[in-house]
């Protein structure tokens, strides 16, 4: 398994530019990262978690340019992504949300959830399904968490964690007076200003990095 850590590759690509091929071959982990999976989704059942095992996408390689970012994905077990260490490279995509007028959509994340429970995030986010496109999951995650679309979108960075979770994250804008109507993973939201330094304190410093990476020039 490769060790991708930190930015990996930074756009922004138009969902156009970025493709996604697939391994037919399912990742096989080794034993003790299997064992712990299976502990992982045995605490989740503890905590009254809906979430579920079931195959999503890893990260098996990728290419990248500022015209086009080219990435292979593969089968992967769902539940390596709760691993602290080993993750197998499991891909999750990140959509963050802009308001016409550029404030940030951000959701407190209900309890239960197998990630970042209790804690504020931006924008709506998920694992990769098998065969589908990153950006569409992006969008699809949009719908789920929030019952809107974009107007565009882009895909911004490629951002590999310390646990072997790759995060592709997104941005998308939404038409002028769109609404929102968050879903049961989310207990409060709130839009927070377009500029990250006038954000509340339960902004946690991981979202005020992000935004300031992601947000356009003045």
């Amino acid at each position: 398994m490769s060790d991708y850590s930190g930015v990996l590759a930074r756009g922004p690509w138009d969902p156009a530019h970025v493709q996604a091929s697939w391994l037919a071959e399912p990742f096989e982990p080794g034993a003790a990262a299997a064992q712990a999976a299976d502990v992982a989704i045995d605490e989740l059942k503890r905590r009254g978690s809906p979430s579920h095992d079931g195959w999503a996408a890893r990260l098996a390689s990728f290419d990248a340019n500022h015209e086009q970012l080219t990435l292979e994905l593969q089968p992967v077990r769902w539940a390596l992504r709760l691993l602290e260490v080993d993750a197998a490279n499991s891909l999750s995509a990140i959509c963050t949300v802009r308001a016409a007028d550029g404030r940030w959509l951000a959701g407190r994340r209900a309890g239960w959830l197998a990630s970042w429970a209790g804690r504020w995030a931006l924008g709506a986010g998920g694992s990769v399904e098998v065969d589908e496109h990153p950006a569409d999951t992006m969008v699809r995650e949009l719908q789920e968490e929030w019952s809107v679309a974009p107007e565009r979108l882009t895909v911004e960075m490629l951002v590999g964690r310390p646990s072997g979770v790759i995060l592709i994250i997104g941005m998308a804008w939404l038409p002028d007076g769109a609404s929102v109507t968050p879903d049961a993973e989310h207990d409060e939201f709130a839009w927070w200003p377009a500029r990250p330094e006038r954000w509340p304190a339960e902004a946690h410093a991981p979202l005020r990095q992000l935004a300031g990476t992601l947000s356009p020039p003045e």
